[in-house]
């Protein structure tokens, strides 16, 4: 069963996007806290949404989606850009991240989106056939740049007008 999250699917978000860091080699650097994660989807303007995979005959939440709107020039409308997708291994290959994407790009399609994008990292060999067995393929001509801490304050920094 796939259903958007409410505010009472925090705890189990929180949990499922640790795991996910867990996985991904890099706990360490998710400091997100279940508060900051009410707010990004359900405070005042939301940053992001949430779709929660669960199993049909106990109700657990067994994996999640959690993604925002960003704008192509080139297309001229929204897409969706999906930030994290998990299924807990013990549920996996239920068909839980195949209904995540599939209510996306139902989504996508009823509203006139026509983008759906995703990374993934180059050493999930298991993820990689998984997304090219739905028909995805790698944009493998751009690579992702990121800015953080030490680099990202300095290049903020350098950026303020002269105090008069």
């Amino acid at each position: 069963m796939i259903r958007r999250a409410t505010p009472a699917d925090v705890p189990d978000l929180h949990a499922l996007i640790r795991e996910l860091a867990e996985y991904e080699k890099a706990l360490e650097e998710a400091k997100l806290t279940p508060e900051q994660l009410h707010e990004a989807l359900f405070g005042d303007h939301p940053a992001a949404y949430a779709h929660i995979a669960s199993e049909d005959t106990t109700g657990e939440t067994v994996g999640c989606a959690i993604w925002f709107l960003n704008f192509s020039t080139w297309r001229g409308v929204h897409g969706i850009y999906l930030e994290d997708l998990y299924v807990r291994p013990t549920a996996r290959g239920a068909g839980h991240g195949k209904a995540l994407l599939a209510e996306l790009a139902r989504l996508c399609v009823e509203r006139g989106y026509q983008r759906l994008e995703w990374s993934v990292l180059n050493w999930n060999t298991p993820s990689i056939a998984f997304y090219e067995s739905l028909g995805a393929r790698p944009q493998d001509e751009w690579t992702v740049y990121r800015l953080t801490d030490e680099a990202l304050a300095k290049l903020g920094a350098d950026s303020r007008p002269p105090a008069v």
